[in-house]
């Protein structure tokens, strides 16, 4: 049984082995085995399998010129470590490297190869085959290139636990270790390059771009990543399109189409020069030009796309690049490649072929050239450059530094560094083995493995663990899932003057290190949009929306689509392109231009601005009017006109209406706490003041006139005393009232934000609506009281109360203060304050007017009128006129009486009251120019009445003469005038009190 299985793998082996025959391998004989998977070719040609017969493996074509420099750097690398005293001593390294042509199964092909051959040395055969050609086992494998051919190589040697260090292998897929255990790499993974390029298109101001992608496991996640970092950053995109080598004409057509339809500039392309040659080349045939190019480290700087012939259309290419690193003596060792010299590399035979265009006698086939695809990197892949079938024989003596190809191209050595630094990350963990100490290794009880036996998995738990310095003086050291963290270069496409070949210019840089926002460099003075303009291409769905202005969604179309709708009123945005409106502080308001804000406008009733001035103007000419007619009645205070106003009282209410005017005062200026608790109470003390007095002062008069016959009791009461006494306690009221108010519900000074939005009235609070309602009422109340008592005595003499112009006053009163409710009410900010001051002076001034001027124009003007006579006359008159009232009642009545008896008359008691006709006219009061001579022969005073005319004669002679008079006057009438009699001794009895 075991012979059979001996038999078994030695037949796969050399079938394998007959696949990749000498000229199809690198290989070299040592202690130990790594091996490389390298795209020495670009693909395989297509061939249609019937399986009429066996199928021959299929052969690779367009051969890759920086495939082979990678390999190169790879042997380098070996031969350097073989020949160092310090690394690996007495240690030999060996190598088996096999082309994968860029395609799965070829690179499983070769995988087969090594997972074979380690089989056969787990089974330990040497025993029963004669293996004297025996090939130790691969205990690792660099490579390979592309992300789909690694993840499928992962696949099959993470069964095996056979290390895999892959140079250029970038999807973040394989840092997933539970599906990829043996996968490490040298190269950083795409999340980062992703995340870069979100950063560069938010950098520039894009927010409209479309997708390519390589419909592979590179290029999928890599797309994928960036839609991720898209949508954080608002980033629309317009179109995303999957593409590949193998894609038909339509497919590619299909794609141009959207490209050459959209509005986006920018497009973002995660693929490989080899998957997106195709496209190029018919968006070239098409000519569509003015797009921007962003370009993954896969073909940023590939020789396949980065041709000048192309350069018009994909000029404008921004893409990444691996940081570039420093081989010393690798220059040279390229330049000694030879097919003669290289025994051991099987692929340098074509290589020379390729370079020269011709063919080595000895049996080189002849491969048709073509324009080439690659899996294309920071390097980039070139092509063969062979156009004919058929081509000359090579001398051998050819110059391998008189041919441009990209396998010279060590300007900027990245892939081919990876590749370096892989070899060395293996010799380092080989070196950890070999240098174990028993007691303090990786393995169980700290035991080290045997560096002559050592196996694959063994390797692989070094690796894990490696740390060490690189030539460059950088730490080596794989993380957790088994990546290198590495930064990034930003190139720019130029076109060189000197020979027109496509140069890539450093532009920037991309720090992974770095905190978030610090991690992109680009210095735009190197840029070259399009080989020409240094202007930033737009490409944005909307055009931008300028401070004052923010983005409004158009409804079916992406967020980046907007249009630009002014903030409102009271917001504002001081950048382009704004989301959203920025709402100003409470005490600011939005500018003109919402660009900024701008602190509110303070709005109160100012001392300064024309209406207040006005108002300030009118109360201080109430106050100097009071003051004036205060003034004149001082002067004046023993006229008759004064006492008879009672002079007392008047002083009072000129006081209390110099505080009413002065009350207005307190609601002009800037609103303060302590103003705002003054004015409401000064304003209602002040005026309930002012009606106490005015409601004394006529109901003092009206209880005189009304009463029958004054008595002691009576002047006890209307005393002097009384009438202060009943003043203060209609003040004291209104006083209680705004304590309470102050006490419970004081007003402040408030800024009020709602009226208006662009201004701040400064305004009292009033605390308690209900309060002022009280004060207001209140007053209102006492001004009643006094219309009723002033309409009441409407009729007494005008020297006494002055009953019409106080009943005016009141209905001046009512009137201001019925209009003030609905004014008070429907007005806001500053003008509530003017409408009560308003209201304040119209009433002062009603007051003042009604109840003082005309004595003061009587004072001043019309002395003649104030004296004791003028007083005596006027009472006396409205004495007659009661008196003759009362007479003509009886007398009706007697007539009513005597036409009931059966319509008989008679004449009446003889008097000095005669009855007229109700047509005559009534007799006018006798001039001021007769009153001497009416004083000495009697006046005569002729009243009429509804019902007739009756005319009074009064004698104002010596009191002898007027005693007797009266005597007389009492006799004759003593029946008919008794009511007479009573009413005119009333009024005699009140001279004294004038």
């Amino acid at each position: 049984m075991t012979s059979y299985s001996c038999c078994l793998i030695l037949l796969l082996f050399t079938w394998n082995t007959a696949a990749y025959g000498p000229n199809q391998r690198a290989q070299k004989k040592g202690d130990i085995i790594l091996g490389g998977l390298f795209p020495i070719h670009f693909g395989v040609a297509a061939k249609d399998q019937d399986l009429k017969s066996r199928p021959e493996s299929v052969e690779c074509i367009r051969y890759n010129f920086r495939g082979f420099r990678w390999l190169q750097a790879m042997i380098f690398a070996i031969e350097e470590i073989n020949s160092s005293p310090t690394l690996l001593p007495n240690m030999t390294l060996g190598y088996r490297i096999f082309d994968t042509c860029n395609t799965v199964s070829k690179a499983l092909e070769a995988t087969l190869s090594f997972v074979a051959q380690n089989k056969i040395d787990s089974l330990n055969l040497d025993e029963f085959c004669n293996c004297s050609e025996h090939i130790p086992s691969t205990i690792a494998v660099v490579g390979a290139t592309g992300s789909g051919i690694s993840t499928a190589v992962a696949n099959l040697l993470g069964l095996f636990y056979i290390p895999q260090v892959s140079y250029a292998s970038s999807s973040r897929l394989l840092s997933n270790k539970n599906q990829f255990k043996s996968f490490l790499r040298t190269i950083p993974n795409d999340e980062h390059q992703a995340t870069a390029m979100a950063d560069i298109i938010e950098y520039f101001r894009w927010n409209w771009v479309g997708t390519i992608a390589a419909d592979d496991d590179y290029g999928r996640p890599g797309i994928e990543k960036f839609r991720e970092e898209a949508e954080e950053r608002d980033i629309c995109i317009d179109f995303s399109e999957l593409i590949s080598q193998y894609s038909d004409e339509e497919e590619i057509q299909q794609v141009v189409e959207v490209i050459q339809n959209s509005t986006a500039r920018v497009i973002v392309v995660f693929s490989s020069g080899p998957d997106l040659e195709p496209l190029i080349k018919e968006i070239v045939r098409r000519n569509i030009t003015g797009k921007i190019w962003l370009a993954s480290e896969a073909w940023a700087s590939s020789s396949l796309i980065a041709m000048p012939e192309f350069f018009r259309v994909i000029g404008s290419t921004i893409g990444f690049a691996l940081k570039a690193g420093q081989i010393p003596g690798f220059r040279e060792f390229l330049q000694k490649v030879h097919p003669k010299k290289s025994s051991n590399n099987g692929f340098a035979k074509e290589f020379w072929e390729e370079t020269f265009n011709c063919y080595l006698p000895d049996g080189s086939k002849n491969s048709p050239a073509s324009t080439s695809f690659h899996k294309g990197h920071e390097e980039g892949l070139g092509a063969g450059n062979g156009t004919s079938a058929f081509r000359p024989p090579c001398t051998g003596d050819e110059n391998i530094t008189s041919v441009e190809t990209p396998y010279m191209d060590y300007t900027h050595l990245r892939i081919s560094y990876n590749v370096y630094l892989a070899v060395y990350s293996i010799a380092h963990a080989l070196q950890d083995i070999y240098t174990c100490t028993p007691g303090k290794g990786l393995f169980t009880n700290g035991s080290c493995a045997d560096i002559k036996k050592v196996e694959a998995w063994q390797v692989l738990k070094h690796l894990r663990h490696l740390n060490f310095t690189n030539n460059m003086g950088e730490q080596v050291d794989f993380d957790e899932f088994g990546d290198l963290v590495g930064n990034y270069s930003i190139i720019n496409w130029h076109l060189s003057p000197e020979d027109g070949s496509v140069v890539f210019e450093e532009v920037g840089h991309y720090n992974v290190y770095a905190k978030k926002g610090e991690r992109l460099f680009i210095n735009e003075n190197k840029i070259l949009w399009g080989g020409l303009s240094k202007e930033v291409p737009f490409s944005n769905c909307s055009r931008d929306c300028l401070p004052g202005t923010r983005k409004g969604i158009i409804e079916g179309e992406p967020t980046c689509c907007f249009e630009c709708v002014d903030c409102p009123d009271g917001e504002y945005s001081d950048e382009t392109d704004a989301s959203a409106c920025d709402k100003c502080p409470e005490d600011y308001w939005s500018n003109e231009n919402h660009t900024s804000c701008i602190p509110k406008q303070i709005e109160f009733l100012a001392w300064t601005e024309p209406f207040g001035i006005a108002l300030t103007l009118f109360a201080v000419l109430g106050i100097f009017l009071t003051s004036f007619v205060l003034g004149v009645f001082t002067k004046f205070r023993n006229t008759p006109i004064v006492k008879a106003t009672n002079r007392e009282l008047s002083y009072l209410l000129l006081f209390s209406l110099l505080c009413c005017f002065s009350s207005s005062l307190f609601f002009i200026g800037e609103p303060q706490n302590w103003t705002c608790r003054l004015r409401q109470p000064a304003f209602g003390i002040s005026f309930v003041l002012c009606i106490s007095c005015i409601l004394v002062k006529t109901n003092r008069v009206l209880l005189v006139f009304e009463a029958k016959i004054p008595t002691s009791l009576h002047r006890k009461w209307w005393g002097l005393n009384l009438q202060f006494l009943l003043v203060f306690l209609c003040t004291f009221v209104q006083i209680v009232i705004c304590v309470i108010w102050l006490y419970t519900a004081p007003p402040s000074s408030y800024r009020n934000h709602e009226l208006e939005d662009e201004i701040i009235f400064i305004t009292c609070h009033e605390g308690s609506l209900m309060a002022l309602g009280f004060l207001i009422g209140y007053t209102c109340l006492l001004a009643a009281i006094c219309f009723f008592f002033a309409f009441k005595s409407r009729k007494l003499p005008e020297n006494f109360n002055e009953a019409k112009f106080i009943t005016f006053s009141m209905l001046i009163f009512f009137i201001v203060w019925i209009s003030f409710i609905p004014a008070y009410a429907s007005t806001y900010g500053k003008f509530v304050s003017a409408v009560e001051v308003i209201a304040i002076l119209a009433a002062s001034f009603g007051l003042l007017a009604c109840i003082f001027f005309n004595k003061v124009y009587i004072i001043l003007f019309k002395p003649s009128r104030n004296t004791i006579e003028e007083v005596r006359c006027s009472t006396a008159a409205h004495a007659f006129k009661v008196a003759a009232r009362a007479t003509l009642r009886r007398s009706n009545v007697s007539r009513k009486r005597s036409n009931s008896l059966g319509g008989s008359t008679g004449s009446t008691p003889s008097s000095s009251i005669s009855s007229k006709s109700n047509h005559e006219d009534p007799f006018p009061l006798p001039a001021c120019a007769e009153r001497q001579r009416q004083q000495q022969r009697g006046c005569k005073q002729k009243v009429s009445f509804g019902s007739g005319t009756v005319t009074l004669s009064l004698s104002f002679e010596e009191p002898q003469k007027n005693a007797m008079a009266n005597r007389n006057a009492k006799h004759r009438n003593s029946l008919e005038a008794q009511n007479s009699d009573d009413s005119l001794m009333r009024h005699r009895a009140l001279l004294p009190l004038q």
